[in-house]
């Protein structure tokens, strides 16, 4: 099989830029006929015709130009490689590729991911949100190390990882100050025809806080429900309604969005997983945010 010769790539390359020969041998330190010669071979191997006289100059062909946007492309990319490897800052750091499962809530991300980037090796932090399945795509052909997550890998998901329980959570209930007031101290029970902003049907304790309520026979009015938790702690810092977030941020909540503490549900779990290739997790910065979980945030 015929294999793309990639010096005469850059000549064509070069003369296509320039529309000349003599100008892309001037560019390239060669003569004329040498770029001529092997521009003439390289178009017969690819059994087609790239350029066509005009004037004094040349003038490509459409097979010509499409040939020209893959070079570019190419070539470009060669150029960007090459900056790459000579970024030192790059090239030492480990790269740490985090996705975060749009139901995690950011600020339990942020903690758990912070010793990684205070680890001794320099850490180059990427990070990718979205949906749980996207992820789990992602990092099934090695292009995410770990995926935060609220469950385990769902058992329809056909992919070689494993689920690693980083700790969980009681929840609590928030309101603004005004609301909290309205609604009085009686928690559960001042949540019955309460606006509520309930997390999305992907979130796995959407199903849980709806037990609940049915258990205790409460019946909130949901006014909204949100696949992002960081927009439903918008919407709740704005006083539209209580929404429900893992205890161990109460703190933090309460400081950002400017909201006081209900009550807290012991019997409404929510857990945070790590998903990982590695059966057992050997990346450095993996192990910094499982001892963190362990030692300090879910203790």
């Amino acid at each position: 099989m015929a294999t793309l010769n990639y010096k005469h790539l850059r000549y064509f390359w070069m003369v296509a830029k320039t529309g000349s020969i003599a100008k892309a041998a001037a560019q390239l330190h060669l003569t004329p006929q040498s770029i001529s010669g092997q521009l003439s071979e390289f178009g017969e191997s690819l059994g087609v015709t790239l350029f066509r006289r005009a004037g004094r100059n040349l003038e490509l062909t459409d097979t010509g130009r499409r040939v020209a946007r893959y070079a570019e492309e190419i070539f470009t990319t060669g150029d960007a490689l090459l900056e790459l490897v000579r970024d030192k800052d790059l090239t030492t750091a480990m790269s740490f590729r985090v996705g975060c499962a749009d139901s995690v809530s950011k600020l339990i991300v942020c903690e758990l991911v912070q010793p990684a980037l205070a680890l001794s090796e320099p850490v180059r932090l990427i990070c990718r949100e979205g949906r749980l399945d996207s992820l789990v795509a992602e990092l099934a052909v090695h292009r995410l190390d770990l995926v935060i997550a609220d469950r385990p890998i769902p058992p329809q998901f056909s992919v070689r990882a494993y689920s690693h329980l980083l700790g969980q959570s009681t929840m609590s209930a928030f309101a603004t100050p005004a609301l909290a007031d309205r609604l009085g101290p009686a928690f559960p029970a001042c949540l019955n025809e309460a606006p509520l902003l309930l997390p999305g049907e992907d979130f796995a304790i959407h199903q849980r806080l709806l037990r609940w309520f049915e258990h205790i026979d409460v019946h909130p009015d949901v006014v909204g429900e949100f696949d992002d938790s960081a927009m439903m702690k918008a919407f709740g810092q704005s006083g539209t309604g209580v929404f429900f977030a893992p205890t161990v941020i109460a703190p933090q909540i309460c400081r950002q969005y400017g909201v006081v503490v209900l009550g807290q549900v012991d019997t409404v779990i929510e857990q945070v997983y790590a998903l990982s290739t590695e059966r057992r997790m050997r990346h450095p910065a993996t192990l910094a945010i499982s001892a963190l979980a362990r030692d300090e945030l879910f203790v």
